[in-house]
């Protein structure tokens, strides 16, 4: 029906865990209009937020799924972050590898542009499939007394200490904002800089990436892991990991978060203390020359 065109580019790698978490994360998904007429998304501005179900097209394990059930080897449980990599049911989870690969999420609606709309709060990677769009509705989407395990609510697995920034960080991000304006869904290279800090007040590392010790080093090549098991890792709320390289020789591991165009590497020490050293535009820019959404056609609306 559409795709939604996010501040994650093509990559799961700092996507937020779980929706709201991240406010300023935004998503501009836009409509086919050739299936679906503008006129559909008449009155979705009333609402403060809607719900998104979606394809998790980026799902590692796609593939096995249209096999044969005895040649699927589909995972019954996964392992959960906040549980520091024990094994949970799938369906008692938020993990992205499940029997049927369908997402559902809720933003807040911020515009709404002819066949566009414009959200934040998003969990979404770029070029997601948006199969459909309903009102959220607080009457009877909200259920009072609603009851969670006891591990879904300890937040202090997965935040952070503290997010600062290098000295050299601002300059380097001056720089890339050059040439990177014009796509960008922010105002500014500032409300950038406080986007990377809401996205990495979180832990985003997978749980084998979080349970190697800090002075593991890691050669320049091997910029890649096990992929069975980081994917194991994720349980929905987890929903990408990190690139890894050494760092001159080191054996200082450097992270890697793809957002908005833009390639933000970062070190994350024993006491969870983050620092963003330095940002270059990404070497792959996703959709080519395709026109994108950018920040210019949503100002008058946003401000």
């Amino acid at each position: 029906m559409l795709s939604g065109q996010s501040m994650h580019n093509l990559c799961r790698n700092g996507t937020p865990r779980q929706p709201l978490l991240v406010p300023l994360a935004r998503a501009c998904l836009v409509f086919d209009s050739a299936r679906v007429p503008p006129a559909s998304l008449d009155g979705l501005k009333e609402y403060s937020h809607c719900w998104i179900i979606y394809v998790f097209h980026l799902n590692t394990d796609l593939e096995k799924l249209w096999k044969h059930p005895s040649k699927s080897k589909f995972k019954a449980k996964v392992r959960v972050p906040r549980l520091k990599g024990e094994r949970m049911g799938v369906f008692a989870t938020r993990s992205p590898h499940r029997p049927c690969p369908i997402g559902l999420t809720v933003a807040k609606v911020e515009a709404v542009q002819g066949n566009m709309l414009l959200l934040s709060g998003v969990d979404l990677v770029d070029g997601t499939p948006v199969l459909d769009i309903k009102p959220y509705l607080p009457y009877c989407d909200s259920v009072e007394g609603a009851v969670v395990p006891n591990w879904v609510t300890v937040d202090s697995i997965l935040s952070v200490a503290s997010v600062s920034f290098s000295d050299d960080f601002t300059s380097s991000l001056l720089d890339c904002w050059k040439s990177m304006e014009k796509k960008s869904l922010y105002s500014s290279p500032y409300e950038l800089k406080s986007l990377i800090k809401q996205v990495l007040s979180w832990d985003i590392r997978s749980v084998s990436q979080r349970n190697r010790p800090h002075d593991n080093k890691i050669g320049t090549g091997d910029t890649t892991e096990n992929t069975s098991d980081m994917d194991d890792s994720q349980d929905g709320e987890a929903s990408g990991h990190g690139s890894e390289v050494d760092a001159c020789g080191s054996g200082e591991i450097i992270y890697h978060l793809i957002l908005d165009g833009m390639d933000f590497s970062y070190k994350i020490d024993s006491n969870g203390n983050v620092i963003v050293e330095r940002v270059h535009v990404s070497s792959t820019i996703p959709f080519g020359n395709q026109k994108r959404c950018d920040y210019l056609m949503w100002k008058d609306k946003l401000n």
